[in-house]
Order: C-alpha cells, then sequence, then structure tokens
C-alpha cells in the first residue's frame, strides 16, 4: 500500500473546510498555525476569522497595540503566542519590508516559529519539502509503524522527523503535509479511532498488535504544583477600581489582574483579615470587605492548580492609578479574572 497516496486521497475526500486553506497568503497560514497551536480547530477558529477581519495583513497587526492584540486573544490561552504574534508582525514590517521568509531556515528564525511552524508554513505557502511533525503526526506515524519510542524525548523527536522526512510526497508537500494532519485529527484520533474504517488498517502495526491505545507514548508531564491565590476587588465611592498589568515574566505577562496576595493555604474570612493589605498593598484604607466565594475556584492550567477566591472590598478612596468599573472589559484579562467580572455583573 503507498502510504503517501493513500494519506493524499483520504484527504481529498474527508477534508474540512477551513478558511486558512483556501489561500497560499503566508501571512494567512502563519497566523492559523499560531493560533492552532495547544488549540483545537472548532475554538480556534473563531480567533482566527476574528483577527482575519481586525487585521487582513501583516501591516495591519504590526501597527496594533499589544494591548488590542491581547485583548482580541483573550480566552485562547497560552499568551505567549499572542505577544509572539506581534513581535513577528513587527519584526517582518519594520526588519523584512513586509516580505514573509519564503523557507524552513528563515522561518525558523522568527520569533514563536518551531520546527512544526516553519514545516507547515514553508511547504503549504511556498511548496518546499519540509515535513511536519504535530501530535497528529506522531500519532498516525507511532500507530501505523508500530514505534514506542516515547515522542517527547530528544530520541523520539529526532527518529519521528526524519521518518516523517522520508515519507513526505516531494512533489505536493503541502497536501501531504495537511493530509497527515487532517488524518490523525479526524482519522486516527486520540481516543476511539475509528480502526475499522481506516484506510490503512491492512498494514498499521498498532492495529494488529492490538496496541492502538498505548501508542504513542509519552514521558510523564512535569508535577503539577498548587498555589491559592487572593484577589482583591478593591471598589470606592467613585465606582473606580484597581486593575493592574502584569510586567514580569510568565504566561500571564501584560493582561491585566486585580491586586494579588498569594498564601500557603485557603484563607479564611478571620485568616484573611489579619493579613495587612491596607498600607502595603492597597495604599489606602478600607470601610469592608467580603468573600465573594466560600468555596475556593479552580482554574487548572498545564503545570499548576490555582485555587482562588475573589475578596470584595470597599475601599475609602483609591489611589490615582485606580480605573473606572465601566471601562474593565476593555483591558485584556486570564480567562479567571474575565469570568470573574462576567459573573460578578459591576
Amino acid at each position: 500500500m503507498d502510504f503517501k497516496f493513500t494519506l493524499i486521497n483520504w484527504y481529498s475526500i474527508n477534508k474540512r473546510e477551513l478558511p486558512w486553506r483556501k489561500t497560499k497568503n503566508p501571512y494567512n497560514i502563519w497566523l492559523s498555525e499560531i493560533i492552532l497551536q495547544q488549540t483545537q480547530v472548532k475554538q480556534g477558529q473563531p480567533y482566527y476569522e476574528a483577527f482575519v477581519s481586525k487585521y487582513p495583513t501583516i501591516f495591519d497587526l504590526a501597527s496594533a497595540s499589544e494591548t488590542e492584540v491581547l485583548k482580541l486573544w483573550q480566552g485562547l490561552g497560552y499568551y505567549s503566542r499572542a505577544r509572539n504574534l506581534h513581535t513577528t508582525a513587527k519584526h517582518i514590517v519594520n526588519e523584512l519590508n513586509g516580505v514573509f521568509p519564503n523557507n524552513y531556515k528563515d522561518l525558523l528564525k522568527l520569533k514563536g516559529v518551531g520546527d512544526y511552524t516553519a514545516s507547515a508554513i514553508s511547504s503549504i505557502a511556498f511548496n518546499e519539502v519540509a515535513a511536519v511533525v504535530d501530535g497528529n503526526v506522531y500519532r498516525v506515524l507511532s500507530r501505523y509503524f508500530g514505534i514506542d519510542t516515547p515522542i517527547n524525548s530528544t530520541l523520539g523527536i529526532k527518529e519521528f522527523k526524519k521518518l516523517a522526512s522520508t515519507l513526505i510526497d516531494t512533489e505536493q508537500p503541502d497536501i501531504y503535509n495537511q493530509a497527515i494532519m487532517e488524518f490523525g485529527a479526524l482519522q486516527c484520533k486520540p481516543k476511539n479511532p475509528d480502526c475499522d474504517s481506516c484506510p490503512l488498517r491492512a498494514s498499521c502495526v498498532a492495529l494488529q498488535k492490538k496496541t492502538v491505545d498505548v501508542l504513542p507514548v509519552k514521558l510523564k508531564k512535569t508535577k503539577v504544583t498548587t498555589k491559592y491565590f487572593n484577589f482583591l476587588v478593591c471598589i470606592d465611592s467613585n465606582n473606580k477600581i484597581l486593575f493592574e498589568k502584569r510586567t514580569h515574566k510568565g504566561i500571564w505577562q501584560n493582561l491585566y489582574q486585580f491586586p494579588l496576595i498569594e498564601s500557603e493555604k485557603s484563607l479564611t474570612s478571620d485568616e484573611f483579615q489579619l493579613l495587612n493589605i491596607e498600607d502595603t498593598l492597597l495604599k489606602t484604607s478600607f470601610k469592608d470587605y467580603a468573600l465573594y466565594n466560600e468555596t475556593d475556584i479552580v482554574h487548572k492550567l498545564s503545570h499548576q492548580h490555582l485555587y482562588t477566591k475573589f475578596w470584595i472590598i470597599e475601599a475609602e478612596q483609591l489611589p490615582i492609578e485606580a480605573i473606572p468599573i465601566n471601562s474593565l472589559t476593555k483591558y485584556p484579562a486570564p480567562v479567571l479574572i474575565s469570568d470573574f467580572i462576567e459573573s460578578f455583573k459591576f
């Protein structure tokens, strides 16, 4: 059975009609690939369409402020992607005269672009023979060839990249790369793949050896840590509120939040009252406070679980940096914060 021909034939019949597949414009393809990192198509497509609508060209994206870009990205998570997207747009416009790099080697130099993304853009936009290896490709190759090398090990990354490079259709690398990724997304799914209707079933090693459910192999993730967050929702009589920009590095860098106190455990109202927050954190005195949620709101990230409480604080008069409450939604914020703003109904 011809592996390449089978995948491409399957793709011609089963592919989804997606907006970024209707163009060879490297800007659109790059934008879609960055959005779809760590994101499923059904979640990412509305964001892609929103970005293309607001920033139809890379010049439009480059001229936007980072705050605007982060706001439009809000809800997708992994915000470093948005920051890198904006940085790269400005670099291409200002340093490369708005011309996108047209090959794998030069694409790899762009911030936020790794091996997979460079391969995808160069093959789809410029028809360069560069094999993509993403989660879908790892799954298809590990099952079809019966490879149990961990896909997130140094050896596994090299082994699968080498194998993928030997399989790619050199005459139509753009179609082949999209075919194998689509096959992994729709046919050779992580759970409950439809092996009975699979066009590769006759020669799939995992199916023959009954190892479909255990492949691909992945090394265990880094241990998830637990943190306890206490957000101070400080409101004064002028209908102003404290909302701060997170400037230190981290997943929420340059997003906005309420003043934050981390604690070693979930605090009770009595324990919260013992904290000296007036002078040290709020720089003002407050009249009263109340706990918004008795039960911690658990926000799960890939590397940590945040147990969160929101404390509503009635202040005398907030510092000059306080903002009007009705402008809260203009600022980009983590989902944890934006969900609270929506539920509190200021």
